[in-house]
């Protein structure tokens, strides 16, 4: 009777361990050379899976690029993913797993081929609406004389605009429509619900290079289907050009987790109210050479089996 009862202890235990929730991050190296990831358990010290190797090599767009990859997990446990495939495409990629490790057939979401004059489709972001049950794809965009008076990318020729689609099943879609229209060049929007607030923020990047800004700022609304104020907060980023942001709840801070693109480093910032922000870049540490990626939160059991899948082990 006793070992049935240790049994049942030690089966309780592993199951109970199995159930916690985890860090990963998705992210690409280089000019956008494939999917990555690293895990972590406090959400400041990162490991890389297989020493950083490519994990999932990319073969749709004009490039055939993998960079800014956003993965999310829906609902019934898919796992679904996008990116950015190229400098200059008007598709995003677009993959799904059960596993994070066997991907289906890479293909291409046509988000702005409608419109003749689009030059990019750049940084997609996945967030998935529980309140809706709908999935919203967010990226930027710049349409050729779209927005002439509010230039201010590259020497006047960049001013994006970031642009979105919702879709149930990642096989119909809502046409696309301009989601944030505010007076700078913005990229890298991304959503995150406030429970406590029982709002969304949207963090986002303002890009404006005469003069240069380069930081991340924030935006809240109580309607996602009606979008976000174009009036922004103040930097929530320090003195020096970040990108990419990440935004996840880790107990009761908010994280926002960005590449330090131009120091070769990653960053993170973090606030308890959404007001005041404490720049804890020193406390975090991520494997070298990590870019643009997005922070999500997995069972321990599905990064079990990733680890085992690549690595041949388990944490």
């Amino acid at each position: 009777m006793k070992k049935f009862f240790v049994f049942l202890f030690i089966t309780t235990l592993l199951s109970s361990c199995a159930d916690k929730s985890v860090y990963m991050f998705s992210y690409f190296m280089g000019g956008g050379d494939g999917l990555h990831y690293a895990y972590s358990y406090d959400g400041h010290n990162w490991t890389a899976v297989k020493n950083g190797e490519i994990l999932l090599t990319p073969v749709v767009g004009e490039d055939k690029l993998m960079r800014d990859p956003s993965i999310l997990q829906g609902p019934d446990g898919t796992f679904h993913m996008v990116w950015t495939s190229s400098w200059t495409d008007k598709i995003i990629g677009y993959a799904s797993s059960k596993d994070l490790i066997n991907w289906s057939e890479q293909r291409a979401i046509p988000v702005m081929t409608h419109e003749e004059g689009a030059r990019n489709s750049w940084a997609p972001e996945l967030y998935y609406d529980h309140k809706s049950k709908l999935f919203y794809i967010l990226w930027s965009t710049n349409i050729a004389g779209r927005y002439p008076s509010q230039s201010a990318g590259r020497e006047g020729v960049f001013d994006n605009k970031i642009y979105y689609t919702t879709t149930t099943d990642f096989v119909n879609f809502s046409p696309t429509q301009l989601y944030f229209n505010p007076d700078f060049n913005v990229i890298d929007a991304a959503i995150v619900y406030d429970e406590k607030q029982e709002d969304y923020v949207m963090v986002v990047k303002n890009e404006n290079q005469y003069p240069p800004e380069k930081n991340i700022r924030i935006t809240r609304s109580d309607d996602i289907a009606k979008g976000f104020p174009v009036e922004v907060s103040e930097p929530i980023t320090g003195d020096y050009w970040a990108e990419g942001a990440s935004p996840i709840f880790i107990g009761d801070y908010l994280y926002v987790y960005f590449d330090k693109y131009t120091n070769h480093k990653y960053g993170a910032v973090r606030s308890l109210d959404g007001e005041t922000w404490e720049d804890i870049s020193d406390q975090i540490t991520f494997p070298e050479g990590v870019r643009h990626g997005t922070v999500f939160k997995v069972k321990q059991k599905v990064l079990n089996e990733v680890l085992k899948a690549f690595e041949g082990a388990e944490k």
